[in-house]
């Protein structure tokens, strides 16, 4: 799938931006790192985590500038564009370690934060004139806004084609049919008429709603269906894929739909695309890979499928120094596995293969384009510690954590306060397996509450527990403190 098309208006508008960025930060060099994901991968915990870490000097041994000592501090920083939301750090911070922890809210729009980073250099000339300073702005977005990057090169027809061919297909046919059964009453060369879109469209987001619970994720375009922020209800949402035939111009329903989808790309997926994902330098793709695992074969190819299509919206290319006033390219993408505190410590490895499996034609495209690509398993908020259980003579790896209330194991329901020990059960050695068999993967996967007794720091700061959190970090933005 070839990266979304751009117009010269596209192309004039990204420089202008970037020129401004570089003027804005003609003495302090700024790093845009995008974090996208899924719903329910992680992002608001991610970019929480990351914040607190360097806020407060969290422990962090495999992040270089604080494992050598360079890393002096961070503060939070103003964000130079007013227009957009800040992400909401105290907030989510407060919701996850006050007297009844909780995981926040996660992504439904567009926001970003700065940090500024006052670090040490390793070269010994440029510690000649003291401490250098980085602004580092994250971009947080939802993942499903990045799946409609595609429809920028279908039309209207194209996009209904391949829509209406994933709904009719037989994995789809439950949650689909409802949809399909109002499209069959339906003539698109009708007369259009608000009541017919409205009612299409309905069903249309209730299929796409039902298909993501469901774990199918490449059928979910267009995202702002799913979570359309400040667009709830506007007219621009109000449009369903039909099937070609009959009169197709004129006043029809037909017309009308097409003339809406195409609003929808030049209103709200081209603007997002120039304004700010063509913009960034860095990009992390949070993957809920254990939750996909559990739902089965056809769970775990979509989820390749998607993934595919996400990496292949990026810009990608190494960033040329005297070009990037004028334009960006993103030139590292970590793919994490969230969660990666569900399983045991010995399955980790594992996780982090059957992810770089699901992602290898897509970081391939990217390596040959001049981009880095990493795959790795973490936690950026640990929820579970450790230990084992005896059964039948054998000695089993377990987690022990608090069960989110509501969460049930067989016919067991859990209420939200006890703590268990729970054997997570074993991810296969080979990742191919999973695609040469369609094998599903036993795992008891449960949701768990966010940890309780965080320790302190000596500063009375609290720790936040991770998993390789730190290996994440040092990839995204080690390399900018050297």
């Amino acid at each position: 799938m070839p990266q979304p098309p751009t117009t010269i208006v596209d192309e004039l508008g990204i420089a202008l931006a970037n020129l401004a960025d570089s003027a804005t930060g003609a003495f302090i060099p700024t790093l845009r790192l995008g974090v996208t994901g899924l719903s329910r991968a992680g992002k608001t915990i991610f970019i929480t985590a990351l914040v607190h870490n360097l806020l407060t000097g969290g422990r962090l041994p495999g992040f270089t500038p604080m494992a050598e000592g360079r890393f002096i501090g961070a503060q939070l920083a103003e964000y130079p564009d007013a227009t957009i939301p800040r992400f909401a750090y105290e907030q989510h911070l407060a919701t996850l370690t006050g007297p009844t922890p909780a995981w926040p809210e996660g992504t439904r729009r567009i926001s970003q934060l700065r940090l500024v980073l006052k670090f040490q250099s390793a070269s010994w000339r440029a510690r000649l004139s003291g401490p250098s300073t980085l602004n580092l702005d994250i971009v947080d977005y939802p993942g499903e806004w990045l799946l409609d990057l595609p429809l920028l090169g279908l039309s209207f027809a194209e996009w209904s084609i391949e829509a209406l061919e994933r709904a009719r297909q037989p994995g789809s046919g439950k949650e689909a049919k409802p949809f399909l059964d109002l499209l069959a009453s339906i003539d698109p060369g009708q007369a259009a008429n608000d009541v017919d879109a409205e009612q299409l469209a309905a069903a249309f987001t209730e299929y796409l709603r039902r298909s993501q619970e469901h774990g199918a994720l490449s059928s979910l375009p267009p995202g702002r269906f799913l979570l359309p922020g400040d667009l709830e209800g506007s007219p621009a949402l109000t449009f369903a894929p039909l099937p070609a035939g009959g009169p197709q111009r004129g006043s029809t329903l037909y017309s009308m739909l097409e003339h809406r989808y195409e609003a929808y790309k030049d209103r709200v997926v081209r603007p997002f695309f120039r304004e700010h994902f063509a913009r960034l330098d860095r990009q992390v793709v949070l993957v809920d890979t254990l939750r996909a695992l559990n739902a089965g074969p056809a769970a775990v190819a979509d989820l390749e499928t998607a993934l595919s299509a996400v990496l292949a919206c990026f810009r990608q290319g190494e960033s040329n120094l005297l070009l990037r006033p004028f334009t960006r390219k993103i030139d590292r993408i970590l793919f994490a596995a969230t969660k990666a505190d569900h399983v045991h410590h010995t399955s980790h490895n594992r996780l982090e293969a059957i992810l770089n499996r699901l992602v290898a034609n897509a970081a391939r495209r990217a390596r040959f384009a001049g981009a880095e690509t990493k795959s790795m398993a973490i936690a950026g908020i640990r929820a579970t510690r450790e230990g084992t259980i005896n059964e039948n003579g054998e000695q089993l790896p377990t987690i022990i954590g608090t069960p989110l209330e509501g969460e049930m194991l067989g016919s067991t329901l859990y209420d939200g306060k006890s703590e268990i020990a729970l054997f997570p059960g074993d991810l296969p050695e080979r990742p191919d397996s999973l695609f040469e068999n369609g094998s599903p993967v036993s795992l008891n996967f449960l949701r768990f509450a966010p940890p309780r007794g965080l320790e302190h720091n000596f500063n009375g700061d609290l720790v936040l527990p991770h998993i390789r959190f730190d290996r994440a970090l040092d990839y995204l933005i080690g390399d900018w403190l050297k």
